[in-house]
């Protein structure tokens, strides 16, 4: 007969407690960084809005969305999403629409008249925004709803900047860009068009302002030399774009030739096209895959007839005509000229060959750093000079609206205390939400709803949106595609796989907790977590 078995405990220790010996990781719960939050130029908390959204809260949606951007109709028409480039979803089936989403919480604020929540205290401050672009909107958006005084001086007679001067209608149409803007100025926010600041230092001290931020768009197209005759007719794409907002449209001609290969280079072409050219034909250096247009727009210029010739530069213009140069790639790629021409027939060239910005308002003013035609601010978004800062196109960055915005969104925190006497401290990230931290196997294929797109006649004989959005059904699927990638959404699996009951439920909203006097550290939770909000740690000894 074998003798009993027996334990020795030391006073004041359980059995349970004895689990912790059998352990030698234990797991914990976390919040991981969703990896579109992390790509977001404008810093949205998107998994954070998409959770209101795909439980049908539209306005709720919209008001943690408008926490960091506050045009998402804008936005969801001419944001290149970087978001749903990253998309963990994109490994299982394809990306969430995150862009499709927003834009319908857009459009929904829009058509239902929601308004922003007026600000609680005012400061006493003033700041002056300088240009009505979408990082001037942005900073003045933030800084209004900070308490500050904000007044923006528009050198041009109509707001938005390069969202109204640089983006055709049928990507942006004007009367959402206006009701989005219009919602900024009714925070309080004051806007003063065909006020050229000359002198930014003048301009501060006759305002009486405490700061200043700069977001002067880059409006002066670039020029390169091309020996041409004195009939030939060149211009610029900015130019032609600008022009398209007033009442005499450019007289461009039947056979338009764009020289250039960026996202501008593009519009202007596609424009040509709705203005009657029978021939719209860019003009690129390089390869299709080198070119820095995003290829679906590419797509779409080729499908409404515009022609592209690749590995090409124009040498001369002439009347009626210009002489184009073939190129070739070297053994490392770069194009070289190959002494082959041949003629084109042109009415008008356009130049899309990049944009400056004019920076004469700085002259005289000490401790700004320039370099290559942008200002140099710190980490901060300030200037060399206290109090002046600045972003957007302004400033060394990717020139994009949804940069521009969270430019203007980063300085208004840094403006807001800088004022107040102290430092703007950013909230650390979490650890990054990878693929590999998922447990897919929960989710069913279910890929991204395609939005509706114009006729290809309508589009190329009108300017008439091209793009249409999501309806409400459409959207609510779109957002409940959502994987919620690092971050717990109380699906209850860690309580169901747990064989040993070590998680406690804590009720809804406050997710659960793990009892480690019963926890065996046999890591199933981790392995049965969807999202990935679970993680093994080394027990401690």
């Amino acid at each position: 007969m074998s003798k009993p078995f027996a334990i020795t405990l030391k006073p004041g220790t359980s059995l349970a407690n004895l689990t912790g010996t059998w352990r030698s990781e234990r797991p914990v719960y976390l919040d991981r960084l969703p990896p579109c939050n992390n790509a977001c130029p404008a810093g949205e908390n998107i998994q954070g809005w998409l959770f209101h959204a795909e439980s049908g809260d539209y306005e709720q949606a919209w008001r943690v969305l408008t926490e960091s951007n506050p045009m998402p109709a804008v936005m969801g028409r001419v944001c290149y999403h970087p978001c749903e480039n990253s998309c963990n979803r994109a490994q299982l089936d394809s990306a969430v629409g995150i862009n499709s989403v927003e834009r319908f919480l857009g459009d929904e604020a829009i058509k239902l008249g929601w308004k922003f929540a007026a600000p609680a205290t005012t400061s006493g401050k003033k700041v002056l925004v300088v240009g009505a672009g979408p990082s001037g909107l942005s900073a003045a958006y933030h800084l209004a709803r900070l308490g500050h005084q904000v007044e923006i001086q528009e050198a041009g007679p109509l707001s938005g900047g390069m969202m109204r001067f640089g983006i055709p209608k049928y990507r942006l149409p004007r009367e959402v860009l206006d009701a989005e803007v219009q919602r900024i100025l009714d925070l309080g926010v004051t806007l003063k068009l065909n006020t050229k600041v000359a002198r930014i230092e003048q301009s501060m001290k006759e305002g009486n302002f405490d700061a200043a931020f700069l977001a002067v768009g880059a409006h002066i197209g670039k020029r390169t030399f091309i020996p041409a005759g004195d009939a030939t007719k060149i211009v610029d794409a900015v130019s032609v774009l600008r022009s398209m907002e007033g009442e005499d449209k450019p007289m461009l001609g039947r056979r338009v030739v764009i020289y250039g290969g960026g996202n501008t280079a593009i519009d202007v072409a596609r424009t040509a096209k709705r203005l009657g050219a029978t021939e719209a034909i860019i003009v690129y250096r390089r390869t299709r895959d080198k070119m820095p247009a995003h290829d679906f727009e590419v797509e779409e210029a080729l499908q409404e007839g515009v022609m592209i010739k690749w590995l090409s530069t124009i040498k001369q213009a002439g009347e009626g005509e210009i002489t184009v140069e073939k190129m070739q790639l070297d053994d490392k790629g770069y194009p070289q000229p190959t002494g082959e021409y041949e003629t084109l027939a042109a009415d008008s060239v356009v130049l899309a060959l990049g944009q400056d910005v004019d920076l004469s308002l700085l002259e005289g003013v000490p401790g700004l750093e320039l370099k290559d035609g942008t200002v140099q601010v710190s980490s901060n978004m300030m200037t060399g000079h206290p109090g002046i800062f600045a972003g957007g196109d302004m400033v060394p960055s990717e020139r994009t609206v949804t940069v521009a915005i969270g430019h203007g969104k980063k300085a208004a925190r840094n403006i807001d205390a800088w004022l107040r006497g102290t430092v703007h401290q950013a909230e650390a990230k979490h650890e990054l939400a990878e693929f590999q931290n998922l447990n897919t196997w929960y989710y069913s294929d279910a890929h991204q709803t395609v939005r509706p797109m114009l006729d290809i006649i309508r589009r190329q004989t009108s300017f008439d949106e091209v793009q249409g959005g999501l309806d409400e059904t459409n959207a609510l699927f779109e957002a409940r595609r959502c994987l919620s990638c690092g971050n717990c959404f109380e699906c209850d699996n860690c309580y169901g796989v747990c064989p040993d009951n070590a998680v406690i439920k804590l009720g809804p909203g406050k997710r659960f907790e793990f009892k480690y006097d019963y926890c065996k550290g046999c890591g199933l939770c981790v392995a049965e977590c969807p999202c990935g909000a679970i993680k093994m740690v080394a027990e401690e000894t």
